[in-house]
């Protein structure tokens, strides 16, 4: 695993992440940054990389740019300015980032790792949850092992809770810190993967010679192949991994200091990892061993076997969970400032961060190298104190998603059955905050049907939230979602097909228009917004001129006037709208003349 600032490169998995998120790329593009990044702060020429990824096959130099091209795309790099990946005119190309080796491997058979040993974790808003997630390892010197379980949404901060928690036990209390990382599709295709990760990690830490030897002794299965000396019957090691073998052999080796056995992302376990956390649980031996397990939440579905898991141990309190809550407006402040290594902001930067990150830690730090890279905030001079200024409207990246927020956005709604993605789109189509009527409506779908799937999603995925019921004018009742994030609601507006976004669009204003007959006014904007999204635009000049004149009527002229502006600025669209144009202007003037005419009538009333 090697890291160049926010980014890690897997290459055993093949996978490239960001802030521990995943981000998609084709094979042949990973293939380009993975030499790059394995030869970093050099020139590797055009040849060179062509001779490394496509021996004995001739391949145009062509094909080579278009993969560099993906590459900044997905980095979030400018060629005119880059951070990872420099030009050499008709040269090649070169890494210019620095980069980590994570696993600190060397050129001998053995490995030297020392997990978080890396630089002081940067933590924000966390005090409380990492004073508690202490105290429980602070159990440990009593002997009383400990489950814990670390929750919260993607990008929520857990890795990096625990990371500090790591850095402050390993001086602290001389703990031993082991770390396996659950990976999607993958732990369900090998057994115990994370396990064996950690496993690996322990024995390539300063007490792996005292590990080897427990685990050669109680549990030889599980010794990774690495680890085995040589000459050692091979049929021990060939063994079935048996869960209790391992527990006894860590319980041996959590005797003397405490050993933390990290799990992330818990969600993507297969189900022998969780029985064998089941396991660690429920023995009744004295150890200094303690599990931390993160997860996802909430879960994909109910019926994971993770959930019941977790809500067994719970009850019988064998477990603690932590989860994980968005930063507060200040939260947000502090990330910014620790970010940009500065204690003073532009204007009105942490407000715009908060509202369009929700609090959340990694939308925030994406969010803020977005802007950093469409130059809105740009750094000071070379001479002058580190500062950043705002060089343009943050107001005009209103509707903008960052791309890297946008893929993987995209990657988890991709997930998704059909239907549910169908449904959370036409949702989109509304606000934040949706009926099901207007999905229902969208779609041309049963409200029932709609309600009880939108129900179903909102207990799975963590992105929608059930808010309550609403009355409508006939009567009936209906339900309302919100999506807990406004990012999710553009990236689902965005995935769809236009002429399916007309489409739905449409067939909610004439829902609105048949539930709110005859008080048109009091949702004429919303219904003339939908047909305007729906470019229908002689509908949207009626609906605001029948909300217009409907408002006279009850002498708001004011907000006669302001739909009639409206309606006056989507003429615009039509082909030959001067007749329309001019009636309109009359209607305005007329209720100006009223609004004018009511209020000298009530300034000679006030006088008598």
């Amino acid at each position: 695993m090697k890291q160049f600032e926010s980014f890690k490169l897997d290459a055993s998995n093949e996978c490239l992440w960001h802030h521990h998120a995943q981000i998609s790329m084709a094979p042949k593009p990973f293939a380009v940054l993975r030499y790059l990044v394995d030869n970093p702060a050099r020139l590797v020429t055009h040849d060179e990389l062509m001779e490394a990824l496509w021996p004995e096959t001739y391949v145009q130099p062509q094909v080579l740019r278009t993969y560099v091209l993906e590459l900044r795309k997905a980095l979030g790099d400018d060629a005119a300015e880059p951070r990872f990946i420099e030009t050499v005119p008709k040269r090649g190309y070169r890494f210019v980032a620095q980069v980590a080796d994570l696993s600190g491997r060397t050129n001998g058979s053995q490995q030297k790792t020392v997990p978080h040993e890396q630089e002081p974790c940067r933590l924000v808003g966390r005090d409380k949850d990492l004073a508690r997630l202490y105290e429980q390892a602070l159990g440990l010197t009593g002997g009383q092992r400990q489950i814990v379980f670390v929750t919260g949404e993607a990008g929520i901060g857990k890795t990096a809770l625990v990371d500090a928690f790591c850095q402050r036990i390993g001086t602290s209390l001389a703990a031993t810190a082991v770390q396996g990382q659950c990976v999607e599709g993958l732990c369900l295709k090998e057994e115990y993967y994370p396990v064996m990760e950690a496993l690996s990690q322990l024995c390539a830490s300063p007490h792996g010679d005292t590990a080897c030897k427990l685990l050669a002794r109680f549990a030889p299965a599980w010794l990774p192949g690495q680890w085995r000396e040589a000459g050692v019957e091979e049929a021990q090691f060939n063994a079935r991994r048996m869960p209790g073998d391992l527990c006894a052999a860590l319980e041996q080796l959590a005797c003397e200091r405490p050993l933390v056995l990290i799990l992330e992302d818990i969600h993507w376990a297969d189900t022998s990892t969780l029985e064998l956390i089941s396991a660690l649980a429920r023995r009744k031996a004295q150890t200094m061993l303690m599990v931390v397990a993160t997860y996802r939440t909430p879960l994909e579905s109910a019926a994971h076997p993770l959930r019941a898991l977790k809500q067994d141990l719970l009850m019988h309190r064998l477990c603690t969970e932590i989860a994980l809550e968005p930063l507060s407006r200040k939260g947000v402040k502090e990330l910014l400032c620790l970010e940009m290594r500065q204690d003073r902001l532009p204007p009105e930067l942490d407000r715009f961060v908060y509202r369009r990150s929700e609090g959340n830690p990694l939308f925030v730090v994406v969010m803020v190298e977005h802007l950093v890279a469409r130059r809105v905030i740009a750094q000071g001079g070379a001479n002058e104190a580190v500062r950043w200024d705002e060089t343009s409207t943050l107001q005009e990246l209103e509707a903008e998603v960052p791309e890297q927020l946008s893929q993987m956005i995209d990657l988890e709604i991709a997930r998704l059955p059909a239907k549910q993605q169908r449904i959370l789109e036409a949702a989109s189509l509304v606000r934040v905050a949706f009926p099901s009527w207007a999905v229902a409506a969208a779609l041309e779908e049963d409200i029932a049907e709609i309600e009880e799937a939108c129900d179903q999603m909102a207990q799975q995925l963590h992105f929608l939230r059930s808010a309550g019921q609403d009355e409508l004018p006939d009567g009936s009742r209906c339900a309302f979602y919100v999506f807990a994030h406004g990012l999710y609601r553009e990236v689902l507006y965005r995935r769809q097909p236009e002429a399916r976004r007309a489409r739905g669009h449409a067939r909610i204003a004439d829902r609105l228009g048949v539930l709110f007959a005859g008080s048109e006014a009091d949702v004429a904007q919303e219904i003339a917004t939908h047909y305007e999204a729906a470019g229908k635009w002689q509908a949207t000049i009626d609906t605001l001129r029948t909300a217009a004149q409907q408002a006279h009527k009850r002498s708001a002229y004011g907000q006669a006037v302001r739909l009639l502006e409206q309606a006056l600025a989507t003429t615009g669209n039509l082909h030959g709208p001067e007749k329309i144009a001019d009636e309109i202007r009359l209607e305005i003037a007329a209720a100006r003349n009223a609004m004018e005419g009511s209020g000298g009538r009530r300034r000679i009333s006030t006088k008598a």
